[in-house]
């Protein structure tokens, strides 16, 4: 058997124990966590910013490397922050 990580031996063990049950109304609640996820990423206000060419180069550089368009990733970097999952080094 393969080696497993701490956390894939907690959640089996989480399952095996009986702590997960099925999901009653199953579609109503996918069609809840669907609308969830739509009005998460509903991209529906417009916002004009000012920053340096050398910034708006580096960002241009990394949406290539990443394979995205670059204003995807700005709003990408800005909704992790605001989200908490992207944290300033200097904090």
């Amino acid at each position: 058997m393969a080696k497993i990580e701490k956390s894939e031996r907690e959640l089996l063990e989480s399952v095996e124990s009986g702590e997960w049950r099925p999901v009653a109304k199953k579609r109503s609640e996918l069609e809840r966590y669907r609308e969830y996820a739509r009005a998460t990423f509903k991209k529906d206000r417009r916002v004009n910013i000012r920053i340096s060419s050398k910034d708006l180069d580096a960002l241009r550089k990394r949406a290539l490397i990443e394979g995205i368009p670059y204003q995807t990733l700005i709003s990408s970097i800005l909704h992790k922050y605001v989200s908490g999952r992207l944290k300033d080094e200097g904090v």
